[in-house]
Parts: structure tokens; C-alpha cells; sequence
């Protein structure tokens, strides 16, 4: 099935489909690896007590009790990498949006074309040069929020996996110090046949070790700030606030209102229907020019976002 899906994805979002499906592969390594960690861990402490030697039981189990947090923290990791593929999503759904708007522009340009060498007297050629005015209207709009939508996005979405890349790293950097410290505790100077170990005394200091270790760790804040960005300074479909006038397109007979009712932050959303919006106020005289007509207020909320 997730074949199928892939193969039904429109062209401009096939490469984000794929990057998406292929983190999703890595985010259960990241799962797999910690639960294999965690039982690793276990196997060492099992292994240890069965040595019958003190010293390497209770270095062993202490050993475990900090490999299985490391294990824990890349599953943590794992769910942050989560919400990293969350947002990519909304780039692809965006992405989705956008191709029909491409394909129709496309579509009747083509027509255009192919009945300018067939009939070029053709009266249906100012229907077809009306709509194609429409299509591009529309298409420009759509352009614009993706590009707008794309940026934004994918610095959150990096910035996210980033974050938590160093998150991990710091976390898993403060177990191992501990645990290297649990190694010193281990006396490892050899014995001739018949003489006896030292008896071991580090029980106390391998305990604190833990202490110190689960201090540490509940201790940590990041250090790490969010990564600039000037989304605040955008409209709710990411089109500049203080452009609250039309955006002009080349034709300078055709302007596009900046649309109001998109709301860009659900990880499902799409822009179809603040594409709908901006392309209805687009409206055709008699002669074949356009002209933008102000929307009339209807009291009433635009549509609803698609989720």
C-alpha cells in the first residue's frame, strides 16, 4: 500500500514523499536500537552476578542501570524525530496543493498553442486566452504560499531534528562520563595463581555514581536556541503582513488579492480553498480584460481548512 501511495503522489511532492517515508524507516532503527540497548544492558547485569565476583556484579549492574538510559534516549530521540517528519509533511501537503494549479496553467496554455496552428482565427481562442489569465492567477498565488510555506517549514523542521540531536548527544555524553567513572571503581591488577582480590570496596561510590548521574541528567536544560525566523511577521497564510494590498502579477491588467483565511500551522493543511478565495475575486470584462473586484463581506467565516 505505501508503494501504491507513493506512485499516486503528484509529481512535485514525490521527492518530500519519499524523504518522509524513508524517515519514518529510520525514526524505528532509532526505536529498535534503543529497545536492544535496554536489554543489552539487562544481559550485562545478568552476566555479571553470574561471574560470582563482587567487584564485577556490582560494576556490571551499575553499568547496566546506565546503558539502559542511553538505550531510553534514543527512543526520546526517536519521538522528536517524530514531530521533525510532522512538519516536513506540511511542505508536502502543500506541495500536493500546488500541482494542480501547475497543471492546469499548463493545460490550457497547450490547448492555446495547438489551436493557434490549427485554427487561428478560432473564436474559442479568447475563452481559452481568458482562462489561461485565470489558471496563471491562480497558480500564482498558489507559488507564492508554497515558497512562503517551504522556507518556514523547513527551518522548523530542522531546527526541531537538530535540537534534539544535541539533546541526545548531550544526555548520552553525561551517562558515559558517569559511567567511566564506575570503570575506575573496577581493580584490575593482577593476581598470581593462589593469591585472593582485593576485596572490593566501591559499592558506596558506584551508588553515588548513580545519584550523581540522575541529578545530572533532571539538571539539564538546553542550551540550544530556536532558529531565527520572520514568520510572525506573516498573515496567516504566510503572505507578508504589511503587504495588505494586491500582489501585482507581470500582467499588470491582473492583481491578486493577498488572501486572509489560510491558516498555515496544521500538519494537514492545504491551501486549496485561500487559493479558491483569491482566484473567485478575479473577475473578466466584457473585452477580455481583467479587473480585481474587491470580495464582499458575506459575515461568515472563509472555508475551512482541509485537514
Amino acid at each position: 500500500m505505501a508503494t501504491l501511495r507513493g506512485l499516486q503522489q503528484p509529481e512535485l511532492s514525490k521527492r518530500l514523499f519519499k524523504i518522509i517515508k524513508n524517515e519514518n524507516l529510520v525514526i524505528g532503527s532509532y526505536e529498535t536500537a534503543g529497545r536492544e540497548r535496554v536489554s543489552i544492558a539487562s544481559q550485562l547485569s545478568e552476566w555479571g552476578e553470574s561471574t560470582g565476583d563482587e567487584a564485577i556484579s556490582d560494576i556490571t549492574d551499575k553499568l547496566g542501570v546506565l546503558l539502559a538510559e542511553i538505550g531510553e534516549q534514543e527512543d526520546i530521540f526517536a519521538q522528536n524525530l517524530e514531530d521533525y517528519r510532522g512538519v516536513l509533511k506540511q511542505i508536502r501537503n502543500t506541495e500536493s496543493s500546488v500541482q494542480p494549479s501547475r497543471d492546469q496553467r499548463m493545460r490550457v496554455a497547450d490547448e492555446i498553442q495547438k489551436l493557434k496552428h490549427k485554427d487561428p482565427t478560432s473564436t474559442k481562442l479568447v475563452t481559452l486566452e481568458q482562462e489561461l489569465v485565470r489558471a496563471e492567477a491562480q497558480n500564482l498565488v498558489a507559488e507564492a504560499q508554497l515558497s512562503n510555506v517551504t522556507r518556514q517549514k523547513l527551518k522548523e523542521a530542522f531546527d526541531l531534528h537538530l535540537a534534539a540531536t544535541i539533546e541526545r548527544a548531550e544526555k548520552q555524553a553525561i551517562l558515559a562520563r558517569h559511567a567511566r567513572r564506575l570503570l575506575r571503581l573496577l581493580d584490575d591488577t593482577p593476581v598470581v595463581p593462589g593469591d585472593q582480590q582485593r576485596p572490593y570496596e566501591g559499592a558506596d561510590q558506584a551508588r553515588q555514581i548513580l545519584d550523581d548521574a540522575e541529578s545530572d541528567l533532571r539538571a539539564w536544560e538546553s542550551a540550544v536556541n530556536g532558529a531565527p525566523t520572520t514568520a510572525a511577521e506573516r498573515g496567516p497564510n504566510l503572505t507578508p503582513k504589511s503587504g495588505n494590498g494586491p500582489l501585482e502579477t507581470a500582467d499588470q491588467n491582473v492583481t491578486i488579492p493577498a488572501s486572509e483565511d489560510a491558516t498555515a500551522g496544521e500538519s494537514e493543511a492545504t491551501p486549496s480553498s485561500e487559493l479558491r478565495e483569491d482566484t473567485r475575486r478575479i473577475h473578466l470584462t466584457d473585452d477580455g480584460e481583467t479587473e480585481a473586484k474587491p470580495q464582499e463581506s458575506s459575515g461568515c467565516d472563509s472555508p475551512g481548512e482541509q485537514t
